[in-house]
């Protein structure tokens, strides 16, 4: 089942508009998350709001906003006021101008949405928008309120669909200057050039996700099953950092390394031992959301019969 919606409204491009729905195009909710507790009693942590004058707990139906002027004096805004601001961008995303993707600052970016026709009128319009974005090889830029602050969007073409990736405003990127104004100015040679050149080109691929693995999250489901099977838990050594002496040397050992690590064959995978049935019922392994999604999309159907073992 698809996520709700976290916006609905139209998309126009100047008289041209067709109503849209907005989805988050990414998701944390399948990494392994802990709970905060007591470690006297073990039990859970609760969160209360309290007045921060009486001591009484304030119940949710009466906090409102409020900005501070200064040390104890606050202008309250209530949700109705913010509601009758009543941007245009509220219900609908204006496509004010066109840009190419190289002149996007990576650090204006925020996170992206999916865009699709919401109900079955207006695919036809959504269709012209979409294909003229990809005909002209631009990124259109709108606005959007979401979460009650207004953003900028940037709309592509994605298959039959378009994703909109929400941009930082100028005054939330701070200066690079600030950073690296002490970064001392160092003359590399060409020497040195062309072996990290050669390194470079040794571990030369293709973008590919599939290949990226979360070693934390993956240690973190190791770290649980061990602490539930009783096992002793053993710390592992870290890498140590070391100081560079002679960078030349550094490279050619680099170079060197990475080309016996291309060529090194692979192991093949060692064969688990089978747990008794009822151990493995007791002491079934966690697999993290992640993986657990996966298994669930993977089992048969009722219908699909299993092969008796």
């Amino acid at each position: 089942m698809a996520p709700r919606a976290n916006w609905k409204g139209f998309l126009r491009l100047s008289l041209v508009t067709c109503p849209v729905a907005l989805y988050p195009a990414t998701s944390e909710s399948e990494k392994i998350s802990c709970n905060q507790l007591n470690r006297q009693t073990g039990h859970r942590i609760k969160y209360l709001k309290f007045d921060a004058d009486t001591g009484d707990e304030v119940p949710n139906e009466d906090i409102v906003k409020g900005y501070q002027l200064e040390k104890d004096q606050f202008i309250e805004v209530t949700k109705e006021e913010l509601e009758e601001i009543a941007l245009e961008s509220t219900r609908t995303i204006e496509i004010d101008e066109f840009v190419d993707k190289a002149e996007i600052d990576p650090r204006y970016l925020i996170r992206p949405y999916y865009i699709r026709p919401d109900g079955k009128v207006g695919h036809d319009a959504f269709a012209v928008i979409r294909e003229t974005i990809r005909e002209m090889n631009k990124v259109a830029i709108g606005r959007v309120v979401l979460t009650n602050r207004e953003h900028i969007i940037a709309l592509e073409p994605m298959d039959k669909g378009l994703v909109g990736t929400l941009l930082r405003y100028p005054y939330e990127v701070r200066s690079e200057q600030e950073y690296f104004d002490e970064i001392q100015d160092v003359k590399v040679t060409k020497d040195m050039l062309d072996l990290a050149r050669h390194i470079v080109n040794q571990k030369a691929g293709s973008f590919e996700p599939e290949k990226f693995e979360d070693h934390y999250e993956s240690a973190l489901i190791e770290l649980i099953n061990q602490k539930r099977t009783g096992k002793p838990i053993v710390p592992k050594d870290r890498p140590k950092g070391e100081n560079v002496v002679d960078l030349m040397d550094a490279l050619r050992k680099s170079v060197g390394g990475a080309a016996a690590k291309t060529e090194a064959p692979k192991k093949p995978a060692k064969k688990t031992k089978k747990a008794a049935a009822a151990q493995k019922e007791m002491l079934m392994p966690i697999a993290g959301k992640k993986l657990a999604k996966e298994a669930a999309a993977k089992k048969p159907t009722a219908g699909t019969r299993r092969k008796s073992a």
